[in-house]
This record gives structure tokens, C-alpha cells and sequence, in this order.
């Protein structure tokens, strides 16, 4: 009895077989995850890119840079996304995979300094700054920068910083102190978003994040390098134009060229179209355009 229906069995799993195969017309899916400073913008790149190419999706997830990374030389992503160079100990880790990371640098970014804004502090320097957040800095209290916060009864410089396997977290740790590690006792949140929430409710409060997170219930001082050169504010214009001087590149990282559906995304990323989605998300360019 069961070899009479055995036949038409087989041809109905062949047909269906058939019909779920791949084809011009079948829907590709791709992988992007990493950089929470990149995932906002991200997320608008995919959502549009469905309306260029219908047939592929892309699914994407933050996490932090180091994650990305980590998942693009695991061979879990497609696209890693980074708000920092990739390490030299994690381009050896990629390439003992087998795996030789490619960069691809889609952006830029002024890394903004946040402070409660009842906080009277206008400016602040790269040594202030190393002396706040840095290991050996003696910078505890606002009175230390000649400065009367009010706001803050008890006077004390509440660091806001980045967990450690963020790239901003890297990122400013190498632009502001160097060699030198974050000294213990900074309040380490996972998104940008979350610097800006805590900053914003903590008048003692200084942090720093993507000036793509900027919102009116903070505010930003100017950044000056040296103590005597030029202060100037974050802004769209300062860091397409690199004057801010905590302007930092914004990366994609494939495993290899990219190749197929992965290089008509990036490519896409890197047309008119693309650029003008990222610059309207408060982000410098990667070349120049012309937007609405």
C-alpha cells in the first residue's frame, strides 16, 4: 500500500523543491551588525535599500564595534559595521581565519562632548579632557577647571563613558590620552543614546558620543586641541570639513572584496543617494555630494 503512493510523493517533494529554489526572482538576505554609533543610520540605509532592490533584506543589529567585527571574522555577518580602525590584534585574528578584512570607510563623525545644560562650561581642551576621563588625570571636580557649577552641589565631575568594546569607548581613549587607560569609576553605558539620557538628567555629568545624538536637552562646548589653538564646536560642517578636531572616520568591513549582492549594497551605500541619507542623519559624507 505504501509504494502505490510513493511516486506521486516523490514528484509532489521535487515540485516543491523546485519551486523554493533560488532564481532572479528568490530574496537575498543580508547580514550587517556592529557599530551602535552606525546602527541608526544603518537602519535608514536598509530600509530604503528594499525599495532599490526589493529582493534583498537587510537585517541589522548593534552591539558595539568590537562585536561586529568579531562576528565578521567568525563569518556571522556579511557587513560589520565600526565606529573605529580595526585592531591590529584583530586583523591577525581574521587573517589566522582565513578571513583578510577589507575597509571601507562610508562616513565621518564629530565625537561630541556632552554636559547637563545648566553646566556654565563653554570650552574644554584635550588636556582637560585627558585629565577627566585618563588614569593619571587629577581633574575630580568642577572647581579643578576654575569653574563655579552651581547646578552641582557637591562639586564633583560625574564621567559618562562608553562600554569597552565600543569604538567611540576606543576611539576617544587613543585621540584624547594616547597610550593612557580611563581611570576606574566612570559610569560605562552601552549606547550612545544612553550617554545622552544620563547626561541630560545628571547636572554633575560629562560624556561624550556621536554628535549624530545630540539632542536639546543637552549641550556641547567647542574642543580645542591645545590649550592656546582654536575652539570649535561639533556641528555637520565641522566635520565634513575636519576643523573639529575629534572628527573620526565611519567604517563598513567585509570578509574580502565584496562581491554579489554585498558590493551592489555597498555600492549603494556610497552613491548620491546613499550619502545624502547618512548626511541627513547628522553625519559628514564620505565624499562630497549634493543633497536636497
Amino acid at each position: 500500500m505504501r509504494t502505490k503512493f510513493l511516486p506521486a510523493l516523490c514528484l509532489a517533494l521535487c515540485l516543491l523543491i523546485c519551486s523554493c529554489g533560488g532564481g532572479e526572482g528568490s530574496r537575498s538576505a543580508l547580514q550587517n551588525k556592529g557599530s551602535d554609533t552606525l546602527v541608526n543610520v544603518a537602519q535608514s540605509w536598509a530600509e530604503k535599500y528594499r525599495t532599490v532592490n526589493p529582493n534583498v533584506a537587510v537585517a541589522v543589529s548593534g552591539g558595539g564595534s568590537g562585536t561586529g567585527i568579531a562576528a565578521m571574522i567568525n563569518g556571522t555577518v556579511d557587513i560589520a559595521n565600526a565606529s573605529r580602525a580595526m585592531k591590529t590584534t584583530e586583523i591577525d585574528m581574521a587573517r589566522s581565519n582565513g578571513v583578510e578584512p577589507v575597509e571601507h570607510i562610508v562616513g565621518y563623525d564629530a565625537l561630541a562632548i556632552y554636559l547637563h545644560p545648566m553646566n556654565p562650561l563653554n570650552e574644554i581642551s584635550f588636556p582637560q579632557l585627558a585629565g577627566i576621563y585618563g588614569v593619571d588625570g587629577t581633574l575630580d571636580n568642577w572647581s579643578s577647571l576654575d569653574l563655579e557649577h552651581s547646578a552641582c552641589s557637591n562639586d564633583e565631575i560625574v564621567r559618562i563613558s562608553r562600554q569597552n568594546n565600543s569604538g567611540t569607548y576606543v576611539y576617544f581613549k587613543e585621540a584624547i590620552m594616547g597610550e593612557n587607560d580611563y581611570k576606574l569609576g566612570s559610569r560605562d553605558m552601552h549606547g550612545s543614546k544612553d550617554v545622552v539620557d544620563l547626561v541630560s538628567k545628571t547636572p554633575c555629568a560629562i560624556g561624550y558620543s556621536g554628535f549624530a545624538y545630540a539632542t536639546s536637552e543637552i549641550k556641547m562646548p567647542c574642543v580645542r586641541q591645545e590649550e592656546s589653538g582654536p575652539c570649535v564646536l561639533p556641528s555637520l560642517a565641522s566635520a565634513i570639513d575636519r576643523s573639529y578636531p575629534i572628527a573620526r572616520p565611519l567604517y563598513m568591513y567585509t570578509a574580502g572584496q565584496p562581491t554579489g549582492k554585498v558590493k551592489e549594497y555597498l555600492d549603494w551605500i556610497m552613491s548620491a543617494e546613499g550619502q545624502c541619507i547618512i548626511q541627513a542623519k547628522g553625519y559628514a559624507p564620505a565624499r562630497n555630494v549634493s543633497c536636497d
